[in-house]
């Protein structure tokens, strides 16, 4: 059993960045692929990025974030961060933190573990 705890949203203004940070219990955090999905109002939710375990050598992100977002991880603290830059308003959602026991999908119905989630909010 993983338990997930986000951190870091907030509220900012079209341009800017925040860092996000998911930590987890557990001590096998290392051998978890992490997954970040994100969820607007009347809309289903949505893969953003995920992070492969162990070194974290493959990262995967949805096209729209590509080159803004970046993901990684810290086994030793048992974190993994998502790094926002030149936020726009349509990055506007609850962000949650996931955790699968194999390989990364970007199908959020194959994640095992979910946080409770941490609102950001980016005006224009």
């Amino acid at each position: 059993q993983v338990q997930l705890v986000e951190s870091g949203g907030g509220l900012v203004q079209a341009g800017g960045s925040l860092r996000l940070s998911c930590t987890a219990s557990g001590r096998t955090f290392s051998s978890y692929a992490m997954g970040w999905f994100r969820q607007a109002p009347g809309k289903e939710r949505e893969f953003v990025s995920a992070i492969s375990s162990m070194s974290g050598a493959g990262t995967y992100y949805r096209d729209s974030v590509k080159g803004r977002f970046t993901v990684s991880r810290d086994n030793a603290k048992n974190t993994v961060y998502l790094q926002m830059n030149s936020l726009k308003p349509e990055d506007t959602a609850v962000y949650y933190c996931a955790a699968r026991t194999t390989y990364y999908s970007a199908n959020y119905l194959n994640w095992n573990y979910w946080g409770q989630g941490t609102q950001v909010t980016v005006s224009s």
